[in-house]
């Protein structure tokens, strides 16, 4: 399969190319500058998803592509941040779906966010679930419903709503050195769910979707083991023998973060109830061996 992938620079994209390429992929990586750096064969292009240019003329020429562009939610949210959250994703998935409508019988993989549930509670969410309510809840539906356009073209579109990735970056690499110093602790009053996945379930799920003709539409991109932060705490300061007693209190995060706290202060109890009802097979499915799996990598960064 010839797959385009944008937004591939991250923390994601750079395990999901190279995994790709193991699949026997035939990998384009579109990148602003044009310097991202990838190892042979695959091939770097400049192009900005955020701005209609030639590069929709290329399009037609690949099998799949990927969008995972997006700018990090985790900046602070005063009125610019939150133009740039929104915008980078919505423009970037229009952008493409404009050149796929020249074209039919494409794979669109578009990552989304479990942020598209809002805060939900104690509620079980399978991707059936209605979309929450809050700031990223409504990114994450506008971004859906500029993805989904691409079906009235043609296309398959699968759209994995990605919970938080653990691995060798992102947000564990920041939580590593607090936490190994005895410096960590829960967020709020920790009860709050925590949906996860490990990097490498995550990328071999995209594969899966990208492979697999029968899938389409949403899937829960988070391990089939639900969490709160509490837990999730725990299981860290376990895996690294350390202790967690340090809770961050609310008014704390508010103070650093701004209206961005309310992210980590709410969560998902998330299941991946349409890749399981596929088939999909989890290599990392508990949080203590993830971990596990991941914290000799972190030690060595």
């Amino acid at each position: 399969m010839k797959i385009l992938a944008f937004g591939a620079t991250g923390f994601v994209g750079a395990h999901l190319v190279p995994h790709l390429v193991e699949r026997g992929h035939e990998v384009t990586v579109a990148a602003r500058s044009g310097k991202a750096r990838f190892a042979p064969p695959v091939v770097v292009l400049k192009a900005d998803p955020t701005a209609p240019g030639p590069w929709q003329d290329l399009v037609a020429g690949f099998d799949a592509v990927v969008n995972l562009a997006g700018t990090p939610v985790t900046t602070r949210w005063d009125e610019a941040g939150k133009k740039s959250i929104l915008e980078s994703r919505v423009l970037s998935t229009r952008n493409i779906v404009d050149a796929l409508s020249r074209t039919a019988g494409k794979t669109f993989l578009c990552a989304s966010a479990v942020g598209y549930y809002g805060d939900g509670g104690d509620k079980l969410l399978t991707e059936d679930a209605p979309r929450g309510t809050g700031f990223l809840a409504d990114v994450a539906a506008a971004w859906e419903a500029e993805a989904r356009r691409a079906e009235s073209f043609g296309h398959r579109v699968v759209m994995p709503r990605i919970s938080v990735v653990l691995g060798d970056g992102g947000a564990l690499a920041k939580m590593h050195l607090p936490f190994s110093l005895g410096l960590g602790g829960r967020l709020g009053n920790g009860k709050q769910w925590f949906p996860w996945i490990h990097i490498r379930d995550l990328v071999r799920a995209m594969s899966f979707l990208l492979e697999n003709p029968a899938a389409r539409g949403a899937f829960n991109a988070c391990a089939p083991e639900v969490v709160t932060n509490a837990g999730f705490t725990a299981s860290l300061a376990r895996v690294l023998k350390r202790p967690a007693v340090l809770p961050v209190p609310p008014f704390a995060l508010r103070l650093v973060m701004g209206e961005a706290a309310a992210m980590l202060l709410s969560g998902q109890r998330c299941v991946p109830a349409a890749l399981q009802a596929l088939g999909f097979a989890f290599e990392h499915p508990n949080l203590d061996r993830a971990l596990a799996d991941i914290v000799p990598a972190l030690k060595k960064g």
